[in-house]
């Protein structure tokens, strides 16, 4: 189930994976520290201006279990309490994937992204198109959502602030110690970790936003 890959970003090397992933909150209210979660290597929110609890879901587009995840993903958004806010982050793990998260930053500039996002899982994992390359990418792009081929190529690979960005994501992504995706991170403070299905993912997504509200404790 797990596809170890190595870290892409400037330089710096990692492992990487894809895992599996979560359950209702209800049915399980009790998750284990060092089992079904643990502390982030380095606690960081990923927006630390914004004190509203924070979900963040780290994925790529090239990870199958990413692929399988994207409607319960869309489930925990619709679970979560009022206020918590949700962001997906791209994981730039090597050179495969990373194309996909300059892709994922292109397609919010150009304000597509959200209406895309499930489509293009499907169309890579489901109906095999073969979309590798930010050529590639920038077709598909352009052929479902009507987006300028030249404009984004030219922001997914020369724009300094998606550059900067994913640079950002990467050294967020290292301080939270995550190795695999999908991982979820609430507040910057705890990921998830030994999980056994999706349901269980979002339990301890649920979980730990509960813990959050209620101080921590």
């Amino acid at each position: 189930m797990f596809k170890r890959l190595s870290f892409l970003f400037v330089g710096l090397a990692l492992t990487a994976a894809c895992s599996a992933g979560p359950a209702d909150t209800a049915a399980a209210p009790a998750y284990t520290d060092g089992q079904q979660y643990v502390a982030t290597t380095t606690p960081q929110r990923l927006d630390p201006k914004n004190g509203k609890v924070e979900v963040v879901e780290v994925f790529s587009y090239g990870c199958i279990h990413c692929a399988h995840y994207e409607p319960y993903a869309e489930a925990l958004q619709k679970e979560l309490p009022k206020g918590v806010t949700f962001r997906a982050v791209p994981a730039a793990f090597n050179d495969a994937w990373l194309p996909y998260a300059q892709a994922f930053y292109a397609a919010q500039e150009l304000g597509v992204a959200n209406k895309a996002h499930a489509a293009l899982f499907k169309a890579i994992h489901t109906d095999h198109y073969p979309i590798h390359t930010i050529d590639e990418l920038a077709d598909w792009y352009a052929q479902n959502y009507g987006v300028d081929k030249a404009r984004f190529i030219a922001l997914a690979t020369k724009d300094d602030g998606i550059r900067q960005r994913i640079l950002a994501d990467g050294k967020l992504i290292q301080g939270w110690g995550i190795d695999g995706t999908p991982t979820i991170v609430v507040n910057g403070k705890y990921r998830s970790n030994q999980i056994k299905d999706f349901d269980e993912l979002n339990g301890v997504a649920k979980y730990l936003v509960d813990k959050e509200l209620k101080g921590g404790k």
